[in-house]
């Protein structure tokens, strides 16, 4: 079923923006013996398909975290035009914070397809008609209102052309995914957004074609065929920044405190792979219900950091054992998990010092959107942990809207409600997230993350 809204949040809401510029330079031959040995699994990577592809993938990721920043920029910059390492190279790059030397190939995409008005001087560049893919009725339509809402915040809050848009209910069934992809190619739109839930991504991505390039609201199996998009706030995502964090402060042995459910465990063995990659290390993974963490903290060349992927209820729980074993003093970094259960600053005391990953929209604002707080006086979806899912609608608008900026530029990137944006080489929103922390039981940015 299509639903249309035509409503009112032009007049509480104003409009976002996106922040782009373009660079290049010209590549040359490498002779680098890694490199040449991800090359040639970028080569042949080519012929793969499903798990094999993956493990290739990830080979290469192992190969090319092996380099450091200099070398790693370097030897991007030395790829010939065209060498399907660029993809794996420059991926390694924007997750390390690092610039693009040029930008990626996107001769698959074709924004000029539909006729779009030519860009703005600041690259946007909306479609002309607009379809949203989200499960409004079904087990997921709770999640969906939120991000339904923050995408028709920036949508309408933008004064400039807009697209048609109209939405279609894929109830949260792969079929109903394939359904409302199908009808909105068919109602000639020329760009959809969606759908939301992760196999949902996967059977439109398993699809033989896609004649409607897709912005899709989660992480497949797969990266996204030539053309289309993914964004995503998926747990791996955090455990790759906790981990880059921590190896850009010297961390390198990180005991793991962990959950059971899925998104925590998909969370810490992303950040254990990427330390792993990195040169680091996990000493231990243990479960928040442990009752003395002082042999993990004994163990033989010690512990650098913590990395909690828990609840803030439990990790209140989790801070008396961490002092008894002499973990106090260690950088603690958790998942936005950590949030959690928390609000009561006097029970939230014991959590100071812990960092996490955040949204820039919650935590200090962001252009485009008034405070998290006004907006959840007004609009009960973006209350709560509603918060970073109407920010993350928020931002796959602005994603659409200059998306071509995006692709094109070497440096492209949007400040966008839910961290700064880049787009990778296989259509991946790569998000670098704000940062917080708890003081005085309150959870509030921290400033200087980035500074090393």
């Amino acid at each position: 079923m299509k639903w249309i809204f035509a409503a009112a949040m032009s007049t509480a809401l104003l409009g976002g923006c996106a922040t782009v510029s373009q660079t290049g330079t010209t590549s040359q031959a490498s002779h680098n013996a890694t490199i040449a040995q991800a090359g040639e699994l970028a080569r042949s990577g080519a012929a793969l398909a499903g798990p094999a592809r993956t493990a290739n993938d990830r080979q290469i990721e192992r190969l090319l975290a092996q380099l450091d920043n200099p070398t790693l920029t370097r030897e991007a910059a030395a790829l010939a035009a065209g060498d399907p390492l660029y993809n794996y190279v420059g991926q390694a790059l924007l997750r390390r914070g690092l610039p693009l030397p040029r930008p990626f190939d996107r001769s698959a995409w074709h924004f000029d397809a539909a006729n779009r008005p030519p860009a703005d001087s600041d690259g946007y560049r909306p479609p002309v008609k607009l379809a949203v893919l989200l499960p409004m009725s079904g087990s997921l339509a709770v999640p969906a209102t939120p991000v339904r809402d923050g995408l028709l915040a920036g949508y309408y809050g933008e004064a400039r052309r807009r697209p048609d848009i109209s939405f279609y209910d894929t109830a949260g069934t792969t079929g109903g995914a394939l359904a409302a992809y199908d009808l909105a190619a068919a109602e000639g739109n020329d760009f959809v957004i969606g759908p939301l839930g992760r196999d949902e991504v996967n059977a439109l991505f398993g699809k033989a074609a896609l004649p409607v390039p897709v912005l899709a609201l989660n992480r497949g199996d797969v990266s996204p065929p030539n053309g289309n998009a993914s964004f995503s706030l998926s747990p791996e995502d955090e455990g790759i920044a906790a981990a880059e964090y921590l190896l850009g402060r010297g961390a390198r042995r990180v005991l793991v405190i962990g959950g059971s459910d899925d998104s925590q465990q998909r969370a810490v063995t992303s950040l254990r792979d990427r330390l792993v990659e990195r040169g680091g290390e996990v000493t231990d993974v243990v479960s928040e219900g442990i009752a003395d963490l002082a042999p993990y903290a004994q163990k033989a060349g010690g512990v650098d950091a913590v990395f909690l992927a828990i609840k803030g209820s439990n990790a209140r729980t989790l801070m008396p054992k961490l002092a008894l074993a002499g973990l106090a003093g260690k950088p603690r970094v958790a998942t936005s998990q950590v949030l959690s259960g928390t609000g009561k600053p006097e029970e939230d005391r014991i959590l100071d010092g812990i960092i996490f990953p955040s949204d820039v929209w919650t935590t200090r604002g962001v252009a485009g959107l008034p405070p998290a707080g006004n907006v959840g006086a007004q609009l009960s979806s973006a209350k709560g942990g509603g918060a970073r899912l109407f920010a993350f609608g928020f931002d796959a608008w602005q994603i659409t809207a200059y998306l071509q900026r995006l692709a094109t530029s070497a440096d492209g990137k949007i400040d966008g409600a839910t961290g700064t944006l880049r787009l990778d080489g296989f259509g991946n929103v790569l998000r670098t997230p704000a940062w917080s922390t708890f003081s005085a039981g309150v959870a509030v940015p921290l400033l200087n993350a980035f500074q090393r």
